[in-house]
């Protein structure tokens, strides 16, 4: 390995591919020296430089052959103006630029300043994770520190049971390390939530003491209704302040939440409750999402009946009277087991004891859908989710404590956990918390709110990205949005458009991006860009946070070096890893250690380029075989995006006599174009042009509108399912954010 220095780190450049997405077979002569440009920070100048070089992809058995591109390198390069680079509120990133490169006023205030820094982070990281993570939770409260064993796993399922645990023995409680310890820390009048209502002239605020305060009032009612240590409770909220409100008063004694999108079907709520036999279910009569109103409460009525009928009872209904929705009087109720939040929680004292949890002891269920159709239930402990989750927010969104900090997501999913609730206010954050629709009243509601709050890091999803790219950029440029310094993507791969867009027009072109992958088990950040610490690429996540070792393996389980494209999967555990699948520990180990042994299996595919970064290609079951070229639906879409008629699409793979698979696009066109058969062509020609005639689109259709969730996932299941004209095997559209889509899609299926 070669040592590190502190004169230069750099990254290699040599070939960089016009489309990163595409998979790239293993070629031999990747191991063959040759001449290339290097961009490389030189830590003496403070500055980055560009040398040409020999370089060769040596393959390395250690654990930095992920960011082996930063090599050492020659120091006292002069510069290159023709590098395909800008720098960071400069000017804007176009297609031919590779490379988007902090500014030094941005590199010399950020929490790390250089690739030199990062390496020597994570190198610590990996070599001596137990040091590593204990300076961290050291940072906390633990009522009593953990064992000798900082961390103590088995990821090999031929040497026994999957184990993961961090800081066992050690006690401490989440719930105070997010409030008591920040009150005593000074910050008890700083504004710990910002509410926004779904109508713009609505909204509120809780300091953190304030916020202290109420969560320990429902506390205390939880404890006086039989609520204890370990017991579940359900909660199915819109994003209200008592959303978050709950999900600390669960934790602060110790009870165990499971938060449900409040958008789920009344069969899906049923499905959770019966499985994790809550003690109480805490709901809200209604909600106002835009113009539309949702009665939760109906649902959760019909959930508890069909609960009820499989053996599960609910005693207890907590019911927040949203009067900006619906009235009391027009809410349905059965006495003795349904009570208002309003006229019982308020009575409540504002102090409540912390009940003391070991780090291993459950914290929440969050359940995510199975391939069987029976959901899974993700377990996250205490004491590793709660130092992992703190320690990604900190650093991927280079957080400072006069931030304001948004992040789109709903709590009903993990994002919603790790970085609205949680995550931020272990760094005594101040957080918005919106109600409403990100398109209401019009395209320009997210910037208003920018302006609003003086939103300094904003935090969403490539599809809502998209969706805003759609309805065009007079809705962002008529705000300011000059408060944004850090943006963020989640969810799902952006594709380089996306980001370029997102780059130059939300953020003028001076906001690096935290484009971050991490799933609902990984608890948070696993692969993303560290803001002005190294160049970052249009659509990549870049590269593992410290103490997470990606490997990339082929269909036998073989780590793959340099170049390459196949399953990503994780060597050793890290803090924030979850432990087991709810009263179903075989299918934990099924699902994602028995597909490779040794590895954790993110069920992803990934591709790694000449310079080391990832880029990730989708879901394994959203790779598309055809003719034994195995191609990702997100390099498909990648491609058809680009086009400038083309608003948004989603490719799923059908049944082909010859090919053995085929591809199917919906494509969205942007708003005025109409379609036509010279446009099919163009798109066509347009995948074939930057992927291959391989992966050229066999049928497009016309779509509207995508089939989306409220939180703006797209349900791929759905569009399977019409493009297989299997239209009796639909399933629930309940969650869908609107329905008649899917009627519209089904009638332009042969247009």
């Amino acid at each position: 390995m070669i040592p590190l220095s502190h004169n230069s780190v750099s990254v290699h450049l040599g070939g960089v591919p016009r489309d990163p997405l595409h998979p790239i077979a293993l070629d031999p002569s990747l191991n063959k020296p040759s001449s290339s440009l290097s961009l490389f920070w030189n830590c003496k100048r403070k500055r980055w430089e560009i040398s040409t070089t020999m370089a060769s992809n040596i393959k390395t058995n250690n654990f930095l052959r992920h960011v082996e591109s930063m090599k050492l390198m020659p120091s006292g390069a002069g510069h290159i103006s023709h590098l395909n680079a800008v720098i960071l509120g400069d000017s804007l990133a176009t297609e031919e630029d590779d490379f988007v490169l902090p500014s030094h006023d941005f590199a010399s205030q950020a929490n790390v300043q250089s690739p030199e820094q990062y390496l020597k982070m994570y190198k610590r990281s990996i070599e001596d994770p137990a040091g590593f993570w204990s300076e961290i939770a050291a940072e906390f409260y633990w009522k009593q520190k953990w064992g000798h064993k900082v961390c103590d796993e088995n990821f090999d399922v031929r040497k026994g049971n999957i184990k993961i645990e961090w800081f066992k023995g050690g006690i401490t409680n989440i719930c105070y390390n997010c409030l008591d310890r920040n009150i005593e820390a000074g910050l008890g009048d700083k504004v710990a939530i910002y509410w926004e209502g779904n109508e713009p002239d609505l909204d509120g605020t809780l300091t953190y003491i304030q916020l202290l305060h109420q969560v320990c009032q429902l506390a205390n009612y939880l404890k006086d209704n039989g609520v204890k240590k370990g017991d579940a409770v359900i909660i199915y909220l819109p994003m209200l302040m008592e959303l978050p409100i709950a999900m600390l008063a669960c934790a602060r004694i110790g009870a165990v939440h499971s938060v449900v999108f409040a958008g789920f079907s009344a069969e899906s709520l049923a499905q959770r409750i019966i499985d994790c036999k809550p003690k109480v279910v805490i709901t809200c009569n209604a909600v106002k999402r835009g113009l539309k109103v949702l009665y939760l409460k109906d649902i959760v009525d019909a959930a508890i009946k069909d609960s009820a009928q499989n053996g599960v009872s609910i005693d207890k209904c907590l019911v927040y009277g949203n009067s900006l929705a619906t009235k009391r009087e027009d809410t349905k109720w059965k006495d003795g087991r349904d009570i208002w939040w309003q006229d019982v929680v308020p009575q409540y004292p504002t102090s409540c004891l912390v009940e003391w949890v070991d780090a291993e002891d459950p914290l929440f269920l969050l359940y995510t859908s199975g391939s069987t159709g029976k959901p899974k239930g993700v377990l996250h402990t205490t004491g590793g989710y709660m130092v992992y989750t703190a320690t990604t927010f900190k650093y991927a969104f280079d957080y400072k404590q006069s931030d304001i900090y948004w992040c789109t997501a709903d709590c009903g999913w993990i994002t919603g956990h790790s970085y609205v609730t949680y995550g931020p206010m272990l760094n005594g954050a101040s957080v918005i918390v919106y109600e409403g629709a990100p398109n209401y009243p019009d395209a320009g509601r997210c910037w208003d709110i920018v302006d609003k709050y003086k939103v300094t890091i904003f935090y969403t999803a490539p599809t809502l990205v998209r969706s805003l790219m759609r309805d065009g950029d007079d809705f962002v440029t008529r705000y300011s949005r000059k408060s944004l310094r850090v943006l963020g993507s989640v969810g799902e791969p952006i594709n380089p458009s996306a980001w370029r867009w997102f780059y130059n027009v939300v953020g003028d072109s001076r906001c690096p991006i935290s484009d971050t992958w991490w799933q609902t088990e990984t608890g948070g950040f696993m692969i993303t860009p560290l803001p002005g610490a190294w160049p970052q690429k249009p659509g990549s996540a870049t590269f593992p946070f410290f103490g997470v070792q990606p490997v990339i393996v082929d269909e036998n389980g073989v780590e793959i070096e340099g170049e390459c494209s196949g399953y990503l999967c994780v060597k050793k555990s890290w803090p924030g890893a979850f432990r087991t699948l709810y009263g179903d520990h075989e299918r934990y180990e099924t699902t994602y250690f028995k597909a490779f042994a040794g590895y954790y299996f993110s069920g992803d595919g990934c591709s790694r380029d000449k310079d080391g970064y990832h880029w990730l290609t989708g879901r394994v079951d959203d790779v598309i075989n055809v003719s034994g070229h195995r191609i990702g639906t997100a390099e498909v879409e990648s491609a058809l995006v680009s086009h400038p008629k083309c608003a948004e699409a989603a490719v799923v793979g059908v049944e082909h006599a010859v090919k053995g698979q085929g591809i199917y696009a919906f494509v969205t066109m942007v708003d005025g174009v109409q379609y036509s058969e010279e446009l099919r062509k163009e798109l066509v020609l347009t995948v074939r042009k930057q992927i291959g005639a391989f992966a050229a689109p066999d049928k497009i259709h016309w779509a509207p509108g995508l089939p989306k969730t409220r939180s703006g996932k797209i349900m791929r299941r759905i569009l399977r399912k019409i493009a297989s004209r299997q239209l009796d095997e639909l399933g629930d559209t309940s969650t869908l954010a609107d329905p008649n889509v899917v009627n519209q899609l089904i009638e332009l299926a042969d247009s």
